[in-house]
């Protein structure tokens, strides 16, 4: 799917929703719990039907990234499925760190 800046996504297979902060030129596979996210609309499930090995669970206001698709989303509502963008599974973004104030 090509995805676009502010763009909502929920999970057809449990409560996950994100929205896209910076989207990928090229076209990826975003999946929730080994399942297409799809465009707009509600979430789709409670989290039964998810493979265990796909479960991993995307927290409320952390934002995931990967670089090298460059693609960021920001959870807006969590879920049991693990986050994955072709394949593999999306790193949550680490903080800045704070400049000293000596």
């Amino acid at each position: 799917m090509i995805l676009k800046v502010g763009q909502s996504l929920a999970s057809p297979v449990d409560t996950t929703t994100v929205i896209v902060v910076r989207a990928p030129k090229e076209e990826v596979s975003l999946t929730c719990g080994g399942v297409e996210m799809v465009v707009g609309g509600k979430p789709g499930g409670d989290g039964s039907s998810i493979d265990p090995a796909r479960i991993g669970g995307a927290q409320l206001g952390k934002r995931y990234v990967d670089d090298g698709a460059g693609l960021e989303v920001l959870c807006t509502k969590p879920g049991q499925g693990l986050l994955e963008v072709n394949g593999t599974a999306l790193p949550i973004k680490a903080a800045k760190p704070l400049p000293s104030s000596d």
